[in-house]
């Protein structure tokens, strides 16, 4: 019996965070709370996002991204009663304010914001703090628990616009980064695998984590 998307992505994204482990140096020690699997929500791709996040495993982790959207504060509720349920971790894209008035895990900060990590880890110790990145220009970043770095492969949403970094890309950028590194953009089931080896610590996904955790 052949495995479903969802099995793949998952069993890959936890194969990816052992070896990670098993390989990490002191600047770049994986925490216990990194999700090996990140589901990154958008409201025009993923516009209910809690169907997923109900069918994610224990362990994995949604970035809520609400692009201002005047729903945001309901789906935020939403989604931490379902990440709550599941034992899912539950980060805010940006918005801390958002993120501490439902008791969210954490934040994920885009590339142009990375610098408020430092504020934010001294007021919320206990909070993931994720960032992204797209270029070697932001691999120094401090006080981030894991950077997403994208787009490896060919992408929709605003990564279409950006080109690719393929899997030698990719592996420069994790050598050169000084915190466990995701990988996101253009992956799904058929190529989560040629991740590993790559030294990502996990994946991240839209649309292919949605399709592979819809409701049956």
């Amino acid at each position: 019996m052949s495995r479903s998307d969802a099995e793949i992505l998952w069993n890959v994204a936890c194969v990816l965070a052992r070896d990670a482990a098993d390989v990490s140096g002191t600047a770049r020690r994986i925490g216990p709370g990194l999700p090996p699997l990140l589901f990154f929500t958008d409201p025009d791709r993923t516009p209910r996002p809690w169907e997923t996040a109900a069918r994610l495993p224990a362990g994995s982790g949604v970035v809520f991204r609400h692009f201002g959207r005047p729903d945001a504060r309901e789906t935020a509720l939403r989604l931490r009663q379902v990440t709550q349920d599941r034992e899912v971790r539950l980060l805010i894209g940006l918005d801390s304010d958002l993120a501490e008035a439902i008791v969210a895990d954490g934040v994920h900060l885009p590339e142009r914001a990375l610098s408020l990590a430092a504020g934010l880890r001294a007021a919320h110790p206990d909070w993931l703090i994720t960032g992204a990145a797209h270029s070697a220009a932001f691999l120094s970043a401090t006080n981030l628990d894991a950077l997403v770095i994208s787009p490896v492969f060919p992408a929709g949403g605003p990564s279409r616009q950006r080109p690719a970094l393929g899997l030698p890309g990719l592996r420069a950028l994790i050598d050169q980064a000084s915190c466990p590194v995701h990988a996101l953009g253009g992956i799904d089931a058929r190529r989560a695998a040629d991740l590993i080896g790559s030294g990502a610590s996990g994946l991240a996904g839209v649309a292919a984590i949605q399709t592979a955790f819809r409701p049956r």
